[in-house]
């Protein structure tokens, strides 16, 4: 992969995690002001499923935030774009798709079949 390239995903990774992390400072402080609010609420038990599903959301972006760090990583010693099950190129159209794949197509289809017919 070339520079160009290679500066053009670094620059998407970089401000997918910038407005990750945005978007988890405005998450907190809302669910510090809420807990204020809620010893003054009628609906506990709705403001309570609302907390949970924000932390749900909250977790599954941290789990993003972390392939992220670790696609800036594979930048960074020269191995992103490369497909870590069978070491072939790992197609632009797929990285532009989502940034922080780490395996090519064929290789996330296997693996997804067999996680399939492992739980049949």
């Amino acid at each position: 992969m070339n520079k160009k390239h290679l500066d053009f995903f670094k620059a998407i990774l970089n401000r997918q995690i910038d407005e990750l992390m945005r978007h988890a400072d405005h998450v907190i402080s809302e669910m510090s002001s809420q807990r204020i609010q809620e010893s003054e609420s009628i609906d506990k038990a709705s403001a309570e499923n609302d907390q949970s599903l924000k932390l749900k959301i909250r977790s599954r972006e941290s789990l993003l935030i972390q392939k992220i760090q670790q696609a800036l990583e594979r930048i960074k010693i020269g191995s992103y774009g490369t497909c870590e099950s069978c070491g072939e190129d790992i197609s632009i159209k797929r990285l532009k798709a989502r940034p922080v794949t780490a395996k090519c197509l064929y290789c996330k289809e296997e693996e997804e079949r067999i996680e399939k017919s492992n739980k049949a």
